[in-house]
């Protein structure tokens, strides 16, 4: 069946410069301790949160980065609201400030699976696609 309503805008997050600065001296001290300092300065920035979740996962723990893309997923939902989107319709990969929000939901994808949440994993990885199937392309060929 073809759908004839027209698909709602792109939502495209504003820039943040500072959050951005703070998470590029948090990658230039390279620890954990530095993301979790720009997290807690810009509790806002799902990118920061984004961070926390992959470097959590990639050492095998499930529940920390459960619980920052958790955090960076709800921030993002914040801001996407904010900025227009009505609970559906695109968010882009290609617009660099969607990216933070993209990655929470990718890592919460990933580790709903690993604590044994297929529901909520497949419902993840589903709405990251349904934002942008390019988003779920780049982060799972990661």
């Amino acid at each position: 069946m073809q759908n004839l309503l027209p698909e709602p805008p792109a939502t495209l997050l504003p820039a943040d410069e500072e959050a951005d600065a703070a998470l590029t001296t948090a990658e230039q001290a390279g620890s954990d301790e530095a993301y979790a300092e720009a997290a807690a300065r810009f509790p806002s920035h799902s990118a920061a949160w984004a961070v926390l979740a992959t470097r959590a996962f990639a050492q095998d723990q499930a529940v920390a980065a459960y619980a920052y893309a958790r955090t960076g997923y709800h921030r993002g939902l914040d801001q996407l609201r904010r900025n227009g989107w009505k609970g559906h319709g695109p968010v882009p990969w290609s617009h660099e400030p969607n990216r933070g929000f993209l990655r929470c939901l990718y890592v919460l994808s990933r580790a709903a699976d690993e604590i044994g949440e297929a529901d909520e994993a497949a419902r993840c990885a589903q709405f990251l696609r349904d934002c942008d199937p390019a988003a779920a392309d780049a982060l799972a060929s990661n």
